[in-house]
């Protein structure tokens, strides 16, 4: 069966290895699911993520998870925008999330962005999920 919400599926793993105090969690590789990976390794949610090949022509993604002092560097991780609801922000309306201390993660036409990188770009879009 067909997975209806792929990139909520790897937020979801995400939040469950940092709870279960995991060192790294694995997710089925997808372009989007790398590009959100990039913007929370830059941002410095993640220490990173590395990609495996399982053949057949199936991948995957080890994600590297990042505590500091024992507790999961991320906080909240929420999925903003679902399959059956679709959020979208102009650059004026972009969201602040905790004041700026969280960062939003966008998919807009010059590529997947934090809100702080969108506004600079002067761009808006959709707005995936929101990290604290």
């Amino acid at each position: 069966m067909a997975m209806s919400d792929p990139l909520g599926d790897m937020l979801t793993r995400i939040r469950n290895g940092q709870m279960a105090g995991k060192g790294e969690v694995k997710s089925p590789a997808s372009n989007l699911r790398r590009n959100v990976l990039d913007v929370l390794h830059r941002e410095g949610y993640i220490r990173g993520y590395s990609a495996a090949d399982l053949g057949g022509g199936k991948n995957e993604l080890a994600i590297e998870l990042k505590y500091h002092n024992g507790a999961p560097v991320i906080k909240e991780l929420k999925r903003v925008s679902k399959p059956g609801r679709r959020v979208y922000a102009g650059v004026k309306d972009l969201p602040r999330v905790y004041n700026g201390l969280g960062i939003a993660i966008l998919s807009t036409p010059r590529g997947v962005m934090s809100d702080a990188e969108a506004r600079e770009a002067h761009v808006g879009g959709e707005v995936l999920c929101m990290v604290f």
